[in-house]
């Protein structure tokens, strides 16, 4: 599988903590050789060999953030 770079859209992150935990959790799917998430934008830039469904099921899986927001992959 060759390396692409995906950008995902990401809906519920409400403060740095949020983007941190899915920035981690991105990073964590292996084939991901860079991963960075922007709060501002609502948008993850991955890059490298890992599925894109592995991705976006570690974004599903991200830890909830403590005002209680769900990050949840988004289809836009």
């Amino acid at each position: 599988m060759s390396a692409v770079t995906l950008s995902l859209p990401i809906t519920g992150m409400t403060c740095a903590s949020c983007s941190g935990r899915v920035e981690r959790a991105i990073k964590a799917v292996p084939g991901v050789t860079l991963a960075a998430v922007n709060l501002a934008t609502g948008r993850a830039e991955v890059t490298g060999p890992a599925a894109p469904d592995a991705v976006i099921a570690a974004v599903q899986r991200a830890t909830m953030c403590r005002r209680s927001h769900m990050i949840l992959w988004s289809k836009g």
